[in-house]
């Protein structure tokens, strides 16, 4: 099995965030290209748009984003914003958080190895939970 698992470790912050869909599909019917160029990166808004209902998968990277942020502790700001946090899927599906440059700095500030990500939605809502974890030897 290859599992991707800290073998071991240390739970440093744990956020959660749960979301609307409506919310999310009535801000891109408003504001369009414009809010998704703004939130999202390049990446996350090629996989959304390919599904057959974006608006429910980018509520849950919303979500994502938001959860990662108050995993920090730091909300979206100064030190995090929205294209810090990227998700993608690793190789059996499995949502993945990518960090930008200073979101790297920040979890090695904080002592982290690691940001584990859940996702789930349903017709109208999306949630995720996100744990910064630190990986120790056994």
């Amino acid at each position: 099995m290859n599992l991707q698992l800290p073998p071991g470790g240390l739970l440093i912050g744990l956020g959660s965030d749960l979301i609307d869909i409506e919310r999310i599909r009535g801000v891109l019917d408003r504001q369009g290209e414009r809010f998704l160029e703004r939130v999202f990166t390049e990446e996350e808004r090629a996989y959304c748009l390919g599904m057959k209902h974006p608006h429910k998968h980018f509520a849950a990277r919303f979500a994502a984003k938001e959860a990662v942020a108050k995993a920090f502790t730091t909300g979206i700001g100064a030190e995090l914003g929205w294209k810090s946090i990227s998700v993608y899927h690793g190789v059996r599906h499995e949502p993945l958080i990518r960090l930008d440059g200073p979101g790297e700095a920040l979890l090695k500030h904080v002592g982290g190895t690691q940001v584990i990500l859940t996702l789930s939605h349903t017709d109208t809502a999306a949630m995720a939970v996100a744990a910064i974890v630190r990986a120790v030897p056994l």
